[in-house]
């Protein structure tokens, strides 16, 4: 699959008259608890020929290919990729750290990984997180039989969220170093249990209710809840971004 993905990165770079500086994989391949039908998610950022930065003209500032059942491929233009760093996109700051990267070259994504600490904001890192946590376990994890997969979708934005309140740093990306966050043997054994369920099941599997992760999830949202309303906010000017912009449009 890595030979098919690099194919249909170089007949974008063709088609679309584009360079891309940085492709990575972004889902639940590169977060650590894929099924065996997960599809592959990848995510790319772009520089332009620089004449077409120097127009009036509106251009789009996505590159998107139709999703398959086994392919999701999109990416983003160098500077909104660069306006979303600003602000402390999430999943950014993810692609940036993935352990899957398809291609990368010309030293932007090493340039943004070491002004990620300077530029991540902790407190809209943490309402995301929260956000996702939240929506995932009210909307798909209440009732006595529910998607396996889904609690996946809220434990690890939950232990993201978690990991900016106590250790203060952007959350890694990957699930097995998140849940480290959390020294309960019986917590562990659950979410062992279903990892393993979830390396051998569809992405529609279904599975009861776990109590424990449950419990968990309830009193974490509340806490995070409450501590990441106390985090300042954090305002970054655009002076550096646009350096950035400038140094890879002209490369």
């Amino acid at each position: 699959m890595k030979d098919t993905i690099e194919q249909q990165l170089g007949d974008i770079e063709k088609e679309h008259h584009v360079k891309i500086l940085y492709a990575c994989e972004s889902g639940s391949r590169a977060w650590g608890f894929a099924s065996p039908d997960s599809d592959y998610d990848v995510r790319f950022i772009y520089v332009q020929p620089t004449h077409r930065y120097l127009s009036i003209r509106e251009r789009k500032d996505v590159i998107e290919l139709p999703v398959n059942h086994l392919l999701d491929i999109n990416g983003w233009d160098i500077r909104k990729a660069l306006q979303l760093f600003l602000k402390s996109n999430g999943p950014l700051y993810e692609w940036l750290q993935s352990p899957i990267v398809y291609k990368e070259e010309g030293g932007l994504a090493h340039e943004m990984r070491n002004l990620m600490p300077i530029y991540f904001s902790h407190r809209a890192g943490c309402h995301h997180y929260f956000s996702m946590a939240r929506n995932a376990f009210e909307n798909e994890l209440q009732g006595g039989r529910v998607k396996l997969k889904k609690y996946f979708y809220a434990l690890r934005p939950a232990l993201a969220c978690r990991w900016i309140i106590e250790r203060q740093a952007v959350p890694p990306m990957e699930f097995a170093i998140l849940r480290s966050l959390v020294d309960d043997e019986g917590w562990q054994s659950a979410v062992d249990d279903l990892l393993t369920r979830k390396q051998g099941a569809d992405e529609k599997a279904l599975t009861d209710a776990v109590p424990i992760l449950h419990d968990w999830l309830e009193q974490n949202l509340d806490h995070c809840k409450r501590q990441g309303d106390e985090i300042p906010a954090l305002k970054n000017d655009t002076e550096e971004m646009d350096g950035l912009f400038r140094k890879y449009i002209g490369s």
